[in-house]
């Protein structure tokens, strides 16, 4: 079998344009994966010198003492591009404030130009979608909380 540098390039450019981490494409023929190694780049800056003593800044505010998190999430079982409903001028599956039931579908996720129709595993009330539509999504990244 020979490999296509063409259609390996153009994942890489994929995985760079979308600051992906990884990519897996498979089917009956061949399997291809693409990984990305992020290092950690360390900058220094020096302050320049006050011309002028600036006056203190106001206390901040505290933060808000973290509430017991009861929310189930409902994550991207691929990576691809994440839609709110089936068509551009279709009503999205859910919004906020709705209330699903394991099973319900919630969204689309395209990958590799097919429409893959994401359904709940879990019941209760959508309280946020964390995801914009149209934009891209990781393996296991959270796209909604359900309550």
């Amino acid at each position: 079998m020979k490999i296509d540098t063409n259609y390996i390039e153009k994942l890489a450019k994929i995985l760079s344009d979308n600051n992906l981490t990884e990519i897996t494409l498979e089917d009956e023929n061949c399997a291809v994966s693409l990984r990305k190694e992020i290092t950690g780049v360390v900058q220094t800056v020096a302050a320049a010198p006050a011309v002028q003593a600036a006056p203190a800044p106001a206390p901040a505010a505290a933060p808000a003492a973290p509430k017991a998190d009861n929310r189930k999430t409902i994550t991207s079982p691929m990576v691809g591009t994440f839609y709110t409903a089936p068509s551009p001028d279709a009503k999205p599956f859910v919004q906020v404030g709705d209330t699903i039931k394991e099973g319900d579908v919630v969204c689309i996720v395209e990958a590799m130009k097919l429409m893959n129709e994401i359904d709940s595993e879990v019941s209760g009330k959508i309280v946020e979608i964390c995801v914009e539509n149209g934009q891209p999504v990781e393996y296991g990244q959270v796209l909604m909380y359900v309550e």
